[in-house]
C-alpha cells in the first residue's frame, strides 16, 4: 500500500481537537476538542466529469455543522451507523446522543451521571446496545432507544476503555493500569486477559487502545488475527479472540495515541509520535500493520500534538485529528489483482464466506467468471496467464507435495488461463512473498530465496521458444536458489527446499523478471541481476533506498524502481560499469540517472518502446517519453496495460465497491499526447503535414492512423506507405485492390466496408445496382437475413443455390440458438435433409422424421442415422425401415435384439439369409441368466424359436422350484411349459425337414428324418423323450389329493399307487406318505402297510422322523390288520395299459381319447366333462 497526505481542514479559532470518528456507512466525520467543540463534517465529491471518480475527483466539505451542547471538552465520539446515531461524552461526564433530521443534527437524549467522567464508549456491531464506562468503575450498557439495560460497579478499578466482540456475547474492559478484563454481556466477570507483548517492560503504561474488527468486510484468511490491544509505549498485541495463548505481538517503538482497524480488517493503523535519534524533538507518525504483525507504511504527519485516527468506509482514506486540524491522507491499497489477455482479474472478501473470492472480469465481452480460493496470498499476470499464490490447504491431497524433505508443502502456485481455469499447479516450501511471471517462468521469492518454476501450456510457442522450452530437462523445470549464493547457471538439479530456510542477514523486499533477465532487490538497497532461463549472477548494484516495487522496460535496458518512500527513479542495466572485476560480483554502481518523482504508488512501461511508461503520482498520471513527461491527466486508476499509444486503466476503489458487478465505467483508456497530436493533425490540417510529424515521431499505431485517415480520402499512395511502415501485410493488399478498381464509388464502397460501415457500403452497392457485390459483402459478415432479404427484393430471378445457401444458413442460426421449430421452416425451403433430421429429432417430431424417411431416396446417407435416431427412442419398426432402406439389414437386425423385438431379428436374420442370430442370442441369453432373470432368457428363447434352449432352461427352472418345495400347482405349469416347448422343438424339426425335402418322399421317411436328426441333435435325450414325465407326476399328485378330498378314497388310492413310477420326480416320502393315507382311508391297509415299510426304510430320513413315523405305524396297526380289503386284481396289467388323465385309472376300452398335443390319453366319458386336456390344457377337439 501506498499513502500520502491530501488535504487539511482547520478547525477556526485554533482549538485543539481531542478525538475524531469517522461514520463508515454514511462517511460523517465528527470531532470533538476543547471547550465544548463537537463538529460534524462531509466530504462528498463534486464534479461535472464521469471520468473522474474516486480520490482524484475534487472532494469539498458538503457539511460543517457545528453541534452546539457541550461545555467541556469533548473526550469521546462514537457512531451508530446502524441507526443514524452519533454518541459524545465531555470532561463534565455530560452525554448526549444526536439524530439526524432533515440533513441536520439534532439532541436526541441527554445522560449526566455528575459522578465521574466518561473514558469510553461503544456501540455493539449491530447498533443495538452501547456499553459506556466510566472513569470511576461505573458500567452502564443501554439500548438504543435511551433504555438502561444493566449497570455494574466496578469497585476500586479506574476504567478506560470498553470493547464488544464481533457476536456481542463478550465485553472487554480496559483498566486505567493496563489490565484488561474479559466479562460477559451481561456483566459477569470470566477471566483477566493475558498481555503478553508487555513481556520485560518496567514502569506504568496505559492502554491506547483497544479495537475489535467486527468481521463486517470479511477476513483476510480463515481464523485470522482481529483484535488489537496497543499501550502507549508502543507494545501491541494482535489476537483471534479473546484468550488467544500465542497473539500476535509488535513493538511499534513510539507513543501511541489511538489505533483503528480499517473496513476489511486487513490494515491496523496505530498513530502517535516518534522521538528522534537525538532525543529532542517528536514527530507525528502513523504506522501500518498487517493483522500478522507486519510492518506496511509510515506516514510522518506534521503538527504538534496527534490526538484521534479514524479511517473511511471505504478504507481508501484516513482522517488525522492534530492540534486544530484533520488532515486527511490517501491510501493506495495494495488490491490483489492483474491484467492479462483483457481480462481483469481482482480478489476481495466476504463477510459470509471464508474463502477469497478471484473474479475473472473479461472486459471485451463484460462477462465474468468467479473462483474462490482459500487463504489467498497474491495474483500476478503475464501474457494470457494468471498465478494465483495461496497457502496450501491440509485437508487436500497433495500430489506433488511430498518433497524431498519428506515434509508438507505449506504454499501453492495455481496456473489459471484468463476465465480462471486451473492450467497447472505447484506445491513449494518456500513462503511466496513475492511472485512474478514472464512468458515461460514463474519466480516466487521469500524473504530468503526465490524459486523457478518453467511453466508449460498447451500454447503456440515459436520454435526458438520451443527448443529453449525442450532443452531443459524435466528435473530444470523447478530449482531454488538462497539470496546469499552465486549461481553459475551449471548443474543445477530438482528443487532442494532445504537450503532455502537458511536466515540471511539481507532479506528479499521485490522481485521483478523478463524473459531473458530476473531483477532481485533486498533490503539494504542492494539490486541483483541474474540471467533467464539459465540462472546465473550478472551484476550487483547498489541503492540508497530500499525497493518496494521492480519493473522492466520491454527490452530489459532500464528498471525502473520504487523505493519505499514512493520516490521513482530509473537504473540504466546496459552500461556496464568501469571495473577491471569481471566477475560482476563486486558490487558496483548503476548509472545513476538525474530522473527522480515523488509519491509514486504505480507505474508501467510500455509494452512495445523501451523509453515510454506510465506512472501514478498522488491523483496524477503522467506519461513519461525518454524522461520527459507529458501533462498530467486527473485519475486514481491502476495502470493495466500500456501499448499501441494507449493506456488502459482500471478503477479498482470503484469496482471494490460492489465487486460482483464490475462496471465497463470503470476501465479507462487513455490515448497518450502524440496519438491524440496526429490525430488533431490529420482532421486539422491535412494528412501531408501529418505524415511529416508522423515521420518524425514514428509508431506503427501512428502510422496505421495515417493509412486510415488516408484510405478515407482515397489517397491510396500515402495509405500503402503508411501501411508498408507498420507493416501491415493485409493493408497493402487492401489498397492494391482498390488501385484495379475503376470507380470512384465503388472504391468508397469497399472502404466503407473496410472500415465496418456496413450499412454505409450495401447503399452505395445498390445505388450502382451491384446487388451481387451487397450480396457478397453479407455473406462475408454472415448476415444472412440480409442476403434473404436481398435475393428476394431484387428483380429477376435469383440464385436458387444461393438462395438455399440462405435459407440454410438462417436454419443453422436458429438451430444454434435451439430454435428448433424456426429451424425446420428454412431447412425445409433450404431441402437440408441432414439438418432437418437432426431438428424432428430434437423437437421428437417422429412423425416428421418418418416422413422424412419416406422421402429419402434408397441408400442415401442420412437413412443410417435416421434409423439411429429411431432406435435411441425405442421406435424398433421405423428403425427397421430406415435400415432396410438404405440396405442395412444387419444394422436393423441388432436394433431389434438391442430393443428386445427378438421375433422382429429372428424374422429380419431368416428373410435375410443372416448367421450371427445364434451367437447374439446366447450372448444376450448369458447376459440375462447372469443377471438372474431365467424367465426373460426362456422368452427370448422362445421368440427366436430355439425351443431347446428354451425347454433346457424351463425344465431346469421347474426343478428347482420342485426343490423349493414351492405350491405343486405352480410346479406342475413349470413343467407344462417346458414340455410345450419340447413339443415346439419337435414340430420345428418336422417341419424343416419337410421344407429340405419339398415333397418328393412319403409322411413316413419325413417323420423318420425328423427324428433321425432330432436324435443326432439333442445332447439332451432326457428332456426330449421324457418331456412330460414331471408335469404327469405332479398332475397325478395333485389329482391324488383332489380324489381324496372330493372322497373318493379307492381312486384316489389308484391315483397314488400310479404315482410310485415317479420317485425320480416328487420325494419318495411325499409319494408314500400319501399312499399311506390315501390307502388308510380307503381301508386298505396291507397296501398302507407296503407304504410304511417303504418309508421307514427311506435313507433320506434322519432317526427322530423315522421313530415318528414307527410309533404312527404301530398305533394303526395294533387296531387294524394289514391286510387289503379288496384286491387289486389290476396290479399286474396296469404296467402295460394307459393311464387315464381324468382319473388316473388303467383305460382299459379300446376306444380312448388322446390329446393332439401331450399324447396322453383319457378315457371318452370322463373327457366329455372337460373343454381343455386336464394335463396340458390344451383345447379338446
Amino acid at each position: 500500500m501506498f499513502i500520502y497526505l491530501s488535504k487539511k481542514i482547520a478547525i477556526p479559532n485554533n482549538i485543539h481537537l481531542k478525538c475524531v470518528s469517522w461514520n463508515k456507512d454514511q462517511g460523517f466525520i465528527a470531532c470533538g476538542g476543547d471547550d465544548g467543540l463537537l463538529r460534524v463534517l462531509k466530504l462528498e465529491t463534486q464534479t461535472d466529469d464521469a471520468k473522474l471518480k474516486g480520490l482524484a475527483a475534487p472532494s469539498n466539505l458538503s457539511m460543517n455543522q457545528t453541534l452546539e451542547g457541550h461545555s467541556g471538552a469533548v473526550q469521546v465520539v462514537t457512531w451508530n451507523e446502524q441507526y443514524e446515531k452519533l454518541t459524545t461524552s465531555d470532561q463534565n461526564g455530560l452525554i448526549i446522543v444526536w439524530m439526524l433530521y432533515k440533513g441536520a443534527w439534532y439532541e436526541e437524549m441527554i445522560n449526566n451521571r455528575n459522578k465521574s467522567v466518561v473514558r469510553s464508549m461503544s456501540w455493539n456491531a449491530d447498533g443495538q446496545k452501547i456499553c459506556i464506562v466510566y472513569e470511576d468503575g461505573a458500567v452502564i450498557v443501554g439500548s438504543v432507544d435511551g433504555n438502561r439495560i444493566w449497570g455494574k460497579e466496578l469497585k476500586g478499578s479506574q476504567l478506560a476503555h470498553v470493547a464488544w466482540s464481533p457476536d456481542s456475547k463478550i465485553l472487554l474492559f480496559g483498566m486505567a493500569n493496563g489490565e484488561v478484563q474479559i466479562y460477559d454481556n451481561q456483566g459477569n466477570f470470566i477471566m483477566k486477559m493475558t498481555i503478553s507483548c508487555l513481556s520485560n517492560v518496567s514502569g506504568a503504561v496505559s492502554i491506547a487502545g483497544i479495537h475489535w474488527y467486527a468481521g463486517t468486510g470479511g477476513y483476510v484468511e480463515p481464523d485470522c488475527p482481529c483484535l488489537a490491544i496497543c499501550f502507549d509505549n508502543g507494545r501491541c498485541q494482535i489476537m483471534r479472540y479473546e484468550n488467544d495463548e500465542n497473539p500476535v505481538c509488535i513493538d511499534t517503538l513510539m507513543n501511541v495515541v489511538s489505533i483503528q482497524w480499517n473496513h476489511c480488517g486487513s490494515v491496523l493503523a496505530v498513530a502517535g509520535s516518534l522521538r528522534t535519534s537525538n532525543m529532542e524533538k517528536e514527530f507525528n507518525v502513523v504506522q501500518f500493520y498487517t493483522p500478522f504483525g507486519e510492518h506496511l507504511r509510515t506516514l510522518k504527519v506534521p503538527g504538534k500534538q496527534m490526538s484521534g485516527v479514524a479511517w473511511e468506509g471505504g478504507g481508501l482514506r484516513i482522517g488525522l485529528a492534530v492540534d486544530s486540524y484533520i488532515y486527511f491522507a490517501n491510501i493506495r491499497p495494495d488490491y490483489k489483482w492483474g491484467y492479462c489477455c483483457s481480462t481483469v482479474v481482482y480478489a476481495y472478501t466476504k463477510p459470509e464466506r471464508q474463502e477469497y473470492c478471484v473474479v475473472f472480469w473479461d472486459t471485451k465481452n463484460n462477462e465474468k467468471f468467479v473462483k474462490y480460493v482459500k487463504s489467498l496470498m497474491s495474483i500476478t499476470t503475464s501474457g494470457d496467464f494468471c498465478i494465483l499464490a495461496s497457502k496450501a490447504d491440509d485437508t487436500q491431497p497433495q500430489e506433488d507435495a511430498e518433497l524431498e524433505s519428506g515434509s508438507h508443502a505449506r504454499y501453492v502456485l495455481i496456473l489459471c488461463n484468463s476465465i480462471g481455469t486451473p492450467l497447472d499447479s505447484k506445491y513449494i516450501e518456500i513462503d511466496p512473498i513475492f511472485v512474478t511471471m514472464t512468458k515461460t517462468h514463474v519466480i516466487a521469492a521469500s524473504k530468503e530465496a526465490f524459486y523457478l518454476w518453467q511453466y508449460r501450456v498447451a500454447k503456440k510457442l515459436t520454435a526458438l521458444e520451443i527448443n529453449q522450452v525442450t532443452r531443459t530437462k524435466k528435473e530444470g523445470r523447478e530449482r531454488v536458489y538462497h539470496i546469499d549464493s552465486s549461481p553459475s547457471g551449471t548443474g543445477d538439479s530438482g528443487p532442494d527446499f532445504a537450503k532455502a530456510f537458511t536466515a540471511t542477514r539481507d532479506p528479499i523486499c521485490c522481485i521483478t523478471a523478463t524473459d531473458k533477465t530476473l531483477i532481485v532487490g533486498r533490503e539494504s538497497g542492494t539490486i541483483h541481476r541474474y540471467s533467464l532461463p539459465n540462472v546465473v549472477l550478472i551484476q550487483k548494484y547498489t541503492l540508497n533506498n530500499r525497493a518496494y516495487y521492480l519493473s522492466l522496460n520491454c527490452n530489459s535496458s532500464r528498471l525502473a524502481i520504487i523505493d519505499i518512500a514512493g520516490v521513482l527513479t530509473l537504473l540504466d542495466l546496459e552500461v556496464r560499469a568501469a571495473t577491471d572485476d569481471r566477475t560482476g560480483n563486486q558490487a558496483s554502481a548503476g548509472d545513476p540517472s538525474k530522473f527522480e518523482r515523488k509519491d509514486v504508488w504505480d507505474m508501467k512501461w510500455a509494452n512495445d518502446n523501451p523509453d515510454l511508461f506510465a506512472m501514478m503520482e498522488k491523483t496524477r498520471m503522467y506519461v513519461f517519453r525518454n524522461l520527459d513527461p507529458e501533462e498530467p491527466i486527473q485519475t486514481s486508476g491502476y495502470i493495466c496495460n500500456f501499448e499501441d499509444l494507449e493506456i488502459k486503466s482500471v478503477l479498482l476503489d470503484e469496482i471494490m465497491k460492489d465487486p460482483d458487478r464490475p462496471n465497463k465505467d470503470n476501465l479507462i483508456n487513455f490515448e497518450i499526447r502524440s496519438l491524440r497530436d496526429s490525430r488533431t493533425l490529420i482532421e486539422k490540417v491535412g494528412i501531408e503535414d501529418a505524415s511529416q510529424f508522423i515521420e518524425d515521431n514514428p509508431h506503427p499505431r501512428l502510422w496505421r492512423l495515417l493509412a486510415e485517415a488516408a484510405l478515407q480520402k482515397l489517397d491510396l499512395k500515402t495509405a500503402e506507405q503508411a501501411f508498408v511502415r507498420c507493416k501491415d501485410y493485409q493493408g497493402i493488399e487492401f489498397v492494391k485492390r482498390l488501385g484495379n478498381l475503376q470507380s470512384e464509388p465503388m472504391k468508397q464502397a469497399e472502404v466503407a466496408a473496410y472500415f465496418g460501415r456496413f450499412e454505409e457500403a450495401d447503399r452505395m452497392y445498390l445505388d450502382m445496382d451491384r446487388r451481387d457485390l451487397a450480396i457478397s459483402l453479407r455473406i462475408k459478415l454472415g448476415d444472412w437475413f440480409k442476403v434473404l432479404q436481398l435475393l428476394k427484393t431484387g428483380s429477376g430471378d435469383c440464385d436458387d443455390a444461393l438462395l438455399e445457401q440462405a435459407y440454410n444458413a438462417i436454419g443453422d442460426y436458429f438451430a444454434d440458438r435451439q430454435k428448433w421449430v424456426n429451424a425446420v421452416q428454412y431447412y425445409i425451403q433450404g431441402r437440408n435433409q441432414e439438418r432437418l433430421a437432426e431438428c424432428y429429432y430434437m423437437l421428437e417430431d417422429y412423425d416428421g422424421l418418418e416422413k422424412l424417411t419416406a422421402l429419402l431416396p434408397e441408400n442415401h446417407k442420412l437413412l443410417p442415422e435416421i434409423g439411429q435416431m429411431f432406435a435411441t427412442v425405442g421406435m424398433c419398426e421405423q428403425a427397421v425401415n430406415a435400415y432396410l432402406k438404405c440396405n442395412q439389414p444387419k444394422s436393423a437386425v441388432d436394433t431389434c435384439v438391442h430393443l428386445n423385438q427378438w421375433n422382429k431379428a429372428v424374422e429380419l436374420a431368416r428373410t435375410h439369409n443372416m448367421k450371427e442370430i445364434k451367437p447374439l442370442l446366447s450372448k444376450y441369453a448369458s447376459h440375462l441368466l447372469e443377471k438372474n432373470k431365467t424367465l426373460e432368457a426362456v422368452e427370448l428363447y422362445r421368440k427366436a424359436h430355439h425351443f431347446l434352449d428354451a425347454a433346457k432352461l424351463m425344465f431346469k427352472i421347474a426343478d428347482e422350484e420342485a426343490k423349493k418345495r414351492t405350491r405343486p400347482l405352480r410346479v406342475k405349469k413349470l413343467y407344462v411349459l417346458a414340455a410345450h416347448l419340447v413339443e415346439n422343438y419337435h414340430e420345428q424339426v418336422k417341419t424343416s425337414q419337410q421344407s429340405k425335402a419339398k415333397g418328393k418322399k412319403s409322411e413316413a421317411t419325413f417323420a423318420l428324418a425328423g427324428l433321425l436328426e432330432e436324435d443326432a441333435t439333442s445332447s439332451d435325450n432326457r428332456i426330449v423323450d421324457n418331456a412330460w414325465r414331471g408335469a404327469e407326476a405332479y398332475h397325478f399328485f395333485l389329482l391324488a389329493q383332489r380324489q381324496l378330498y372330493g372322497g373318493y378314497m379307492e381312486n384316489a388310492m389308484r391315483t397314488a399307487l400310479h404315482l410310485r413310477e415317479y420317485e425320480d420326480v416328487i420325494p419318495a416320502v411325499e409319494i408314500y406318505s400319501l399312499l399311506a393315507i390315501c390307502s388308510a382311508a380307503n381301508r386298505a391297509f396291507g397296501t398302507c402297510s407296503q407304504a410304511f415299510i417303504k418309508l421307514e426304510s427311506l435313507e433320506s430320513l434322519d432317526p427322530e422322523q423315522r421313530q415318528l413315523y414307527e410309533d404312527l405305524a404301530l398305533e394303526i396297526f395294533t387296531k387294524h390288520t394289514p391286510k387289503d380289503s379288496r384286491m387289486l386284481e389290476l396290479d399286474r396289467m396296469e404296467g402295460k395299459l394307459p393311464t387315464c388323465i381324468v382319473t388316473g385309472l388303467p383305460i382299459q376300452e379300446y376306444q380312448f381319447w388322446m390329446c393332439s398335443v401331450c399324447k396322453h390319453c383319457a378315457l371318452e366319458q370322463e373327457i366329455s366333462k372337460y373343454n381343455c386336456c386336464p394335463l396340458c390344457h390344451t383345447a379338446v377337439a
